[in-house]
């Protein structure tokens, strides 16, 4: 059984990954290893050593710090509301929002911010 921080590291390893829009294959090149060896990262079936993570967060242009954020509120549980439960409980294990993400920021700041403003509105609305 995965180690919850493993887990935590590996999903902020996959995470970082895919707002670069860089594939496992790519990774594991850029840090010398397999994409295989990535996929376990990932999935925190593998534990990263710190000199592998080092080179990951290299490679993902983040300090290693990056890994760990937030990992003390991934052991808390919120109290459940509407607006968390509209929400997917792993938003950053999901591709598509992760897509939707690094769409959005490909957008010109003028644009998104018309963007924003509309999805607030739609929201309302809903």
């Amino acid at each position: 059984m995965a180690h919850p921080v493993d887990v935590h590291v590996g999903k902020r390893v996959r995470h970082r990954r895919w707002l670069v829009g860089m594939t496992q294959q790519q990774l594991a090149e850029k840090v010398g290893i397999k994409f295989q060896q990535i996929q376990k990262y990932e999935t925190g079936a593998n534990r990263v050593s710190a000199s592998r993570l080092w080179d990951i967060a290299d490679a993902l242009d983040v300090p290693v710090a990056f890994f760990f954020e937030g990992i003390e509120d991934a052991e808390k549980k919120p109290a459940p509301n509407v607006a968390t439960e509209a929400i997917p409980a792993d938003l950053l294990g999901d591709k598509e929002a992760l897509d939707l993400i690094r769409s959005y920021y490909a957008i010109p700041e003028n644009q998104r911010r018309r963007l924003f403003e509309l999805a607030r509105v739609l929201s309302d609305v809903a």
